[in-house]
């Protein structure tokens, strides 16, 4: 895919969307134009039927994403027209994760801190290196923190450790993340891709309708019930019933032989 910026790459391999923050020289810290590169392949993914899951991780082997380019505060942040851009543009990035209908696996080695660890948990999954670590230094920054971004810290370790990280701002280890619920598995770093991938493959390999319902659902059950969109859940698992793939998975079982899906 060509991006606009070289900091953000885009590829696509056995069914699988690659989304690489490629910003090493600053531990892959977002800037603007990294942002905007997310929306256009966050969209880009979500309509490409092609593309069964997509993972993201981060290039040079030392951060996932080490937060936000804090070295455009000065210029992006500090004036409240500033500040109303920067945040509209956050709520285009965030529209594009909740316009993905398919799997996205977060694949961690080192840094995850901040922005970072707030891209992260846009994931279904996060999967990290041994070596990670983790953190959200807001406190030690002067910087407000929304509430959404609190909740979904919430949902995935509950109040008591959202605190810890929160108000202490400290960092933690791989092996504390996994403790916490917070990645799904820890790995050593030479294993992580074929982790991430062999996962992604499986994913990609099953009935894309049935994967997206999954997906929608399973988001579904994090938010509060008057948030749900229950007609679109069960939309979803209609879909399921009334399709090709549904019959051929049927047919595929009783023949003991691989589905070949359709996604229709």
């Amino acid at each position: 895919m060509q991006l606009n910026t070289e900091k953000m790459i885009a590829r696509a391999e056995d069914g699988v969307g690659w989304m690489i923050f490629n910003n090493p020289e600053r531990r892959n810290a977002l800037a603007h134009e990294m942002r905007l590169a997310m929306v256009e392949i966050l969209d880009a993914y979500a309509a490409d039927d092609g593309i069964g899951a997509v993972v993201m991780a981060g290039a040079g082997g030392k951060a996932f994403v080490s937060g936000a380019d804090i070295s455009e505060f000065e210029e992006r942040r500090s004036s409240p027209e500033q500040i109303a851009e920067f945040n509209e543009l956050g709520r285009r990035v965030n529209v594009a994760f909740e316009n993905l209908e398919k799997p996205l696996i977060a694949m961690i080695q080192g840094f995850c801190i901040g922005g970072g660890l707030a891209t992260a948990l846009k994931a279904d999954m996060r999967y990290a290196s041994t070596d990670s670590q983790f953190g959200i230094p807001a406190v030690k920054l002067g910087l407000g923190y929304d509430a959404g971004s609190v909740k979904a810290l919430t949902d995935f370790v509950g109040p008591a450790y959202a605190g810890e990280i929160l108000m202490t701002g400290r960092r933690f280890d791989a092996a504390e993340a996994l403790r916490m619920g917070l990645v799904n598995n820890v790995v050593e770093p030479d294993e992580l891709e074929e982790t991430v991938m062999e996962t992604a493959r499986m994913i990609a390999g099953n009935a894309p309708l049935t994967v997206r319902s999954m997906k929608v659902n399973v988001r579904s059950a994090r938010l509060d019930a008057g948030q749900r969109d229950e007609a679109r859940c069960q939309e979803l698992v209609d879909a399921c019933f009334n399709s090709e793939d549904y019959i051929e998975g049927r047919r595929a079982f009783m023949e003991k032989r691989p589905p070949e899906w359709k996604g229709r």
